[in-house]
């Protein structure tokens, strides 16, 4: 075992001496959290088509990187915690949790009953496995940011994991819910076994085609009854918006995301379809390679976010679904968002003072779009293109297929379009892709500051620092961060009328009521 992984020296502490912390112990106490399910019809069967998916798609959970596979994961795999409905921590595979005074030390209780699909209960070797996986020497998994503040585990009994932490974490229990992370069944110390497709969740996915589809069955001795309605749930990967369109209006699939905005009015109309809106912390980005010219000049990504007409990509391409972004990622609903941080407008006299702080009078750069990465994306490309030579700025748009997108084009040319689900803590959403070194972190952006103060909000305990210091981290990114972050998009997909959602109370905090909406949902 490496070294970052050696047990913890805390089998000598005195279960007295731990305190719950934040809002996770005490609902995890009460056993509850987030709205509680009514009484549902069960059975049938389901068809849906999402808008992602890739023929490059597979089972490793650190490489899952698009809603196809989020979608798929929550629904097959197990999680130690949940966000609930209204945002709260929710306990599942972990019945309850406490922590240190300095929220560096966390113990973990399984809960009793929980198996695999296999028929194989769950143990405390699965879940050192399960977060051994993803920071052994060597990992690329996209969690690995995440948890690489763990400097040991241990289990205490058979039914207990005891995580010692490097500096103290308020919010750890929250990253348990990344849908990188799920329980599964230990090879050994570091390795699991994905492949054979065994999870811990209300389905059992039964079939997998990459960038095709994919087919659960319901797992009727799930540890809870109260979940996974359906017997069966199809989920097909299709990319083209008009062909998801036509597909729910047929009748042929029962679900859609990613909703042509233009055509919201006209679906609306059609009394077989229900349209949902829901404002999160989604938002999509142009992230520019901070490594690479002529990105590496701050001067030129200012003049960048200057060259953006944020209000029009809000009109035209989210048709007034969404809201003006400020170049960082924490949404308004977020309890660390920075309020008093000035907005940046669309200024091409500011565009070209930062052009001429540059030494330059005009630049030619690229920026490479397919519609995989948010629906509109070549389109607010073009008006980008647009806005942008009023400012002495010659971009030019590549458009690249929608195939094969996420592993050709993003993470592998210098500027791209992108989107984020946001994440439910600004920790986790910071780390996954702002933070030195994390395999996500799409513009090779680097701050000294910034990483010294995500360490430091980290481990800080009183509100007000905390807040503080996020503030800072969001004003840094937004001065002289390398992503363009002009808007914040809602969640806006379809069910048809054999669908019934269990009220409108969403997720906030990813698409289709938190991806669990095979979970949630059944037949009305």
């Amino acid at each position: 075992m490496s070294r970052l992984l050696r047990p913890a020296q805390v089998r000598g502490v005195s279960r007295r001496t731990f305190l719950g912390t934040s809002a996770a112990a005490g609902l995890a106490a009460a056993g509850l959290s987030g709205t509680q399910l009514r009484a549902q019809t069960r059975g049938g069967s389901v068809r849906a088509a999402v808008g992602h998916g890739s023929t490059t798609d597979t089972l490793d959970p650190g490489s899952w990187e698009n809603d196809f596979t989020i979608g798929m994961a929550y629904a097959y795999c197990g999680y130690l915690t949940g966000v609930a409905r209204d945002g709260s921590l929710e306990p599942q595979l972990a019945e309850s949790w406490e922590a240190t005074e300095d929220a560096a030390t966390w113990r973990f209780k399984l809960r009793s009953g929980a198996a695999f699909h296999s028929g194989k209960s769950l143990t405390v070797e699965d879940v050192m496995a399960s977060v051994a996986f993803h920071i052994k020497e060597g990992s690329t998994s996209a969690a690995k940011p995440l948890l690489e503040a763990i400097v040991g585990m241990e289990a205490d009994g058979t039914d207990t994991v005891v995580f010692t932490l490097a500096g103290g974490n308020a919010d750890f229990p929250f990253t348990f819910t990344d849908y990188h992370i799920p329980m599964m069944p230990a090879l050994n110390e570091l390795e699991i076994d994905f492949q054979s497709k065994d999870g811990c969740g209300p389905y059992k996915l039964a079939e997998f085609e990459p960038g095709v589809r994919a087919r659960f069955v319901k797992n009727e001795n799930d540890w809870d009854d109260n979940r996974g309605f359906f017997d069966e749930v199809e989920v097909l990967s299709v990319v083209d918006t008009n062909a998801r369109t036509t597909a729910l209006v047929s009748g042929d699939v029962q679900m859609i995301d990613r909703i042509d905005l233009k055509t919201v009015g006209l679906m609306s109309r059609n009394p077989g379809v229900t349209i949902h809106s829901v404002a999160g912390n989604q938002h999509y980005t142009f992230p520019m390679w901070a490594t690479t010219d002529p990105f590496t000049d701050n001067n030129i990504r200012r003049a960048m976010k200057y060259a953006v007409n944020r209000q029009e990509l809000v009109d035209k391409i989210l048709f007034g679904y969404g809201s003006l972004g400020n170049d960082h990622p924490i949404g308004q609903g977020q309890r660390f968002h920075n309020s008093e941080l000035e907005q940046t407008t669309y200024d091409p006299d500011k565009a070209k003072f930062y052009l001429k702080e540059a030494g330059l009078t005009s630049i030619d750069v690229e920026l490479s779009v397919a519609d995989a990465a948010f629906a509109g994306a070549v389109d607010a490309g073009v008006l980008y293109q647009s806005s942008a030579s009023a400012a002495g700025i010659n971009l030019s748009v590549n458009r690249v297929p929608n195939d094969g997108y996420w592993s050709d084009v993003w993470l592998k040319h210098p500027w791209v379009a992108s989107y984020w689900g946001g994440r439910p803590t600004e920790d986790a959403m910071f780390a996954t892709a702002y933070s030195e070194g994390a395999a996500w972190n799409e513009s090779n952006w680097v701050n000294a500051r910034f990483n010294e103060l995500l360490l430091s909000a980290r481990s800080e305990l009183d509100e007000d620092k905390r807040r503080e210091q996020y503030f800072e981290m969001q004003q840094i990114l937004s001065e002289e961060g390398s992503a363009v972050i002009p808007m914040f998009a809602n969640y806006v997909f379809a069910t048809g009328p054999t669908i019934n959602t269990n009220g409108d109370n969403f997720s906030t905090h990813w698409d289709k009521d938190g991806h669990r909406w095979m979970e949630r949902w059944s037949l009305a």
